[in-house]
């Protein structure tokens, strides 16, 4: 899928992106581009870019990306719900003791806009790539798979004020940051990357990265409280804190 998404042919490009645009009722209309033919390749189309004033920022803590909360709540005893009756650890998902407070979970489905943008001001200390599998992390797959966020792939961004996880999924083995560039593929280990002597710091509502598919993030907090419900549609831009 990887190839195939940047596939420049028009004629593939074009039939599939109609197709995938018609398929999953994406609406083009915010779009920077809203015409199919104007993007080079479909990975150019799914991460596309949106108008200005497109996504307001609000107060406080504000949602990195458009999508749909799985789950938010406190960390309790190092667990985060993963689904009714499920549990991970933070142990398992960071490979670390790193402790938090609070959390949510925000899967993007292929409909969404799929950039990544910084909930709050901060300055990036870390990042890690951990290696794993490829699972969907739709419902279905959250309510089935036993620790389905600790075993995919992922990307931890450790900020000052927050940290945030990209998770990856089927399909999805390419993730870009703004300051690393594309992630995943040729990396399939672990690896990470000192920052804090960088001076790389972002403001709220900034561009952070991408999926070059859709997916999952989890935000991690120590100041701030989530004020989301599961199944609640919410908007890059828009405030989760209390």
């Amino acid at each position: 899928m990887f190839r195939f998404a940047r596939i420049e042919n028009k004629w593939i490009k074009n039939k599939f992106t109609h197709w995938f645009v018609k398929s999953y009722k994406v609406d083009l209309s915010q779009a920077n581009r809203e015409k199919v033919e104007d993007y080079i390749s479909f990975n150019d189309f799914f991460t596309r870019s949106l108008k200005a004033g497109m996504r307001p920022i609000g107060k406080g803590l504000i949602s990195p990306v458009d999508g749909t909360v799985s789950q938010a709540g406190s960390i309790k005893n190092g667990d985060l719900i993963q689904a009714k009756g499920k549990k991970f650890t933070l142990k398992a998902l960071l490979g670390n003791d790193t402790n938090f407070k609070d959390f949510t979970t925000i899967y993007l489905s292929p409909s969404d806009y799929h950039r990544i943008h910084t909930p709050l001001d901060g300055k990036l200390l870390k990042m890690e790539y951990i290696g794993g599998d490829l699972f969907s992390v739709n419902n279905q797959t959250a309510n089935s798979v036993d620790n389905l966020f600790a075993r995919n792939e992922r990307v931890v961004c450790y900020f000052d004020t927050y940290t945030i996880i990209l998770v990856g999924a089927i399909f999805v083995g390419s993730m870009d940051t703004v300051w690393h560039g594309q992630i995943t593929p040729p990396y399939g280990k672990q690896f990470s990357v000192d920052y804090s002597d960088k001076n790389i710091s972002l403001k709220k509502g900034e561009e952070l990265g991408r999926f070059n598919m859709g997916s999952t993030i989890i935000l991690l907090s120590n100041t701030h409280q989530f004020d989301c419900q599961p199944r609640q549609v919410v908007k890059m831009g828009q405030s989760l804190s209390v």
